[in-house]
């Protein structure tokens, strides 16, 4: 897929229809470029194509890793600087799965003497650059789609540490505040990883508030500070306030 199929089939997610119309517009091409890109995501079976423009595909769920690693990367690495701009050298941290926890990772390469628990693979290898990080791998059942450990043992191990910060990024983001994402085994460890860490910390690009997941992981109002690429829709941001969660946006994008 190119990146506008990428952006269609995220919209088409987060609505459940999208129309030829109004996808032209945003994109400004031609008609004819926005069928060819909706047929195309039909024939591999990620859309259902209606009368002016489509519908998502039964049984279809969360954006695959490799479109979602593509997707919004100069914003996930802004995001992931200044998130790493407030981790100071010598802290611990548990970073887990997520393409804008992997931004974070990348983030940290110049840090010093930091020991860093991630049940997601992307980020140990990320971070085996850092010859001053030592870096802890939680044991699990390995999600083969995008390298995370997920499951009660991952949860367990997890249990077992006490860290400066946890980092977790999410699928989408409610306009209530509640962090959604789709995996309740995932969910499981992000709980215990919230539970496990002095400050809680969320990083999440600003598509998020476009998209829908089923499962609730916990609401803004319990992190500690938030790190987007936009500023925050004025309820969310007074949520925050009242909560006392800090909302910092990225520069650079």
């Amino acid at each position: 897929m190119n990146i506008r199929q990428i952006e269609i089939l995220n919209l088409v997610r987060a609505t459940g229809r999208v129309g030829v119309e109004a996808l032209a517009e945003r994109f400004d091409v031609t008609h004819q470029t926005i069928r060819r890109d909706l047929a195309e995501l039909a024939d591999q079976g990620m859309l259902d194509r209606v009368h002016g423009g489509a519908v998502l595909k039964s049984g279809v769920s969360n954006i695959g890793y490799e479109e979602r690693r593509a997707l919004h990367e100069p914003a996930k690495a802004a995001i992931g600087r200044a998130c790493a701009e407030l981790i100071p050298d010598n802290s611990s941290l548990i970073l887990n799965i997520g393409t804008t926890t992997e931004a974070v990772a990348r983030a940290l390469l110049g840090h010093r003497n930091l020991t860093v628990v991630t049940n997601n693979m992307n980020v140990a290898n990320i971070l085996a650059a850092n010859e001053s990080c030592d870096i802890i791998v939680a044991g699990g059942q390995v999600r083969r789609s995008d390298g995370g450990l997920v499951g009660d043992l991952t949860s367990e191990f997890m249990a077992n540490f006490k860290v400066d910060y946890a980092i977790v990024g999410c699928s989408a983001l409610d306009a209530d505040g509640d962090i959604l994402d789709f995996d309740m085994a995932e969910v499981r460890v992000s709980r215990a990883i919230l539970r496990q860490a002095r400050e809680r910390w969320l990083v999440t690009d600003a598509t998020k508030l476009a998209r829908t997941a089923p499962i609730r992981v916990v609401s803004l109002a319990d992190m500690d500070a938030v790190f987007t690429d936009r500023p925050l829709p004025a309820p969310l941001q007074a949520l925050c306030d009242d909560a006392g969660t800090r909302t910092v946006v990225a520069e650079g994008v």
